[in-house]
């Protein structure tokens, strides 16, 4: 049990403020904009019996609820049955693949009666336990195969049984985690690899079926931008008087593209060729080094440059074949690729018709024209800030971030000041996954993201999507609260 002292006593109520009031705004700017979203001009319906409004004041009721009976419960008890709570949820996952119904091509919702819920909403808190108690165990570090293997395991199940689902959206937000992981370790290389995995992906789609001459553009691309990650991951972890090799490989590159590209000013010349060509010749020496040096730092540069060619040649398969056409589209759309106002890119264009109709202060409460006459598909749940661009303009969509921003940054502040990895690593979790959410949702809005099913936190429609984010917030404020319970010298959690 956690013991505490006559100068350490907190009641159960007493939570951040700052966090507290950030959460009530944000409810009740999601309750205005669904009115504005879902009622008509003359506003008689907005509370009708059955209306989205009054379904959405009913899980708010629920939340409020459930946090209320979750304040007399000590933080602790979250720790110990963290691998429980993981456990029951990914029964829950693996579930609801057979027994939920077809919903628009996905099998995410169970269904019972008028009730829905989405278990991979809760998904995320229960990921996000599990890891905090992993980091939390007595000598753990993020140091092994084993310990690597545990943890991306943690993170990669339920992501896994999601995207089974046909929840592209809800599984990519599981690739938060391993963002949180870099407060506790996890090397920047990493975010490298995945930084250029992204970077490869996107400069091959431009650049599929296109001709640049006599050159295929795509071959070319992936080969020089494989090559280039190779020499640039070579020179970092080779040692200092071994980077003469790769001065050696970049002076062989500048030679063989000038004698190249001036016989190509004569002959006409597919450069990809040459792209290619150099790629093998640069993995061919890695491997020579590898074998006579017998050095890890070698194989693992091999190995990377082998990754990455597999990588550059599934980008068209996975493209074509694993994604749906639909998903396609709304890449493509995203990327500038194609244009298709009447289409994939419908929902987007609307957005930003109704954002821009907004202007400095907004048409006011119930006035949006784009929302009210259903221009604007979804426009209660995912696309919901397009409601609250076009009602309360470009300040009103301000003070929406200002609050989301205050509200990360005050999580954060509480994060680094917990005195456990279990509590400190949490906070992590719900500040990246609030942060995800908010990036995801309001950059598809704007069409910087492609549009996928991300709602924004506490504001869009949907009780799955309110009651979880409510719990991953409070869960977090009630582990701050029992921390300050503690006299300085005690505060540890132990099991």
């Amino acid at each position: 049990m956690l013991t505490s002292n006559s100068s350490n006593r907190t009641t159960p109520f007493q939570l951040d403020g700052f966090v507290v009031l950030c959460y009530f705004i944000l409810l009740a700017i999601g309750l205005v904009s669904i009115c504005g979203s879902t009622g008509t001009f003359e506003a008689t319906d907005i509370f009708a019996n059955g209306s989205r409004p009054v379904k959405q004041l009913i899980w708010v009721g629920i939340s409020l609820g459930v946090v209320f009976l979750l304040l007399f419960v000590n933080s602790q008890f979250f720790n110990s049955f963290a691998p429980v709570i993981y456990l029951f949820f990914i029964l829950l996952l693996i579930g609801t693949l057979f027994l939920a119904p077809d919903i628009k091509g996905s099998r995410s919702w169970l269904v019972i009666g008028s009730f829905r819920l989405q278990p991979a909403e809760f998904a995320k808190l229960a990921t996000a336990l599990m890891l905090s108690s992993v980091f939390d165990r007595y000598g753990f570090q993020l140091k092994g195969s084993k310990a690597y293997l545990q943890v991306f395991s943690i993170i990669l199940l339920p992501a896994f049984i999601i995207l089974m689902q046909q929840e592209a959206g809800s599984a990519l937000i599981f690739s938060v985690f391993i963002l949180v992981l870099y407060r506790e370790g996890l090397p920047g290389f990493y975010l490298s690899i995945g930084s250029f995995a992204v970077i490869l992906f996107i400069a091959l789609l431009y650049t599929s079926d296109l001709l640049w001459g006599s050159t295929r553009a795509d071959y070319f691309v992936g080969a020089t931008l494989v090559s280039i990650a190779t020499l640039v991951f070579l020179y970092h972890i080779a040692k200092k008087k071994r980077r003469y090799h790769v001065k050696r490989l970049v002076l062989s590159y500048a030679a063989v593209y000038l004698v190249t590209f001036t016989v190509g000013f004569f002959v006409p010349l597919d450069q990809s060729y040459t792209a290619v060509a150099l790629l093998m010749g640069t993995m061919l020496y890695v491997g020579v080094l590898a074998l006579y040096y017998l050095s890890r730092r070698y194989f693992f540069t091999l190995i990377f440059a082998l990754s990455s060619t597999l990588f550059a040649m599934s980008v068209s398969f996975v493209y074509e074949e694993v994604l749906q056409p639909h998903q396609q589209d709304r890449i493509a759309v995203a990327l500038g690729i194609k244009e298709d106002f009447h289409g994939a890119g419908y929902n987007v264009n609307q957005a930003k018709i109704a954002i821009g109709s907004g202007g400095l202060t907004g048409k006011g409460f119930m006035k949006g024209t784009q929302t009210k006459l259903n221009y604007v598909p979804e426009q209660d749940t995912d696309f919901i800030f397009c409601t609250v661009g076009e009602e309360y303009g470009f300040l009103g969509s301000i003070f929406v971030l200002l609050v989301f921003l205050v509200l990360l940054l005050r999580i954060l502040i509480l994060a680094e000041r917990q005195p456990n990895t279990f509590a400190r690593l949490y906070g992590y979790c719900v500040a990246g996954i609030f942060l995800f959410h908010l990036c995801v949702n309001i950059g598809m809005v704007l069409g910087l993201v492609p549009v996928v099913g991300i709602p924004l936190p506490f504001i869009s429609y949907g009780g799955s999507s309110l009651l979880s984010s409510t719990l991953l917030l409070y869960l977090f404020l009630i582990m701050d609260r029992d921390n300050k319970r503690l006299p300085a010298y005690k505060r540890h959690f132990s099991l």
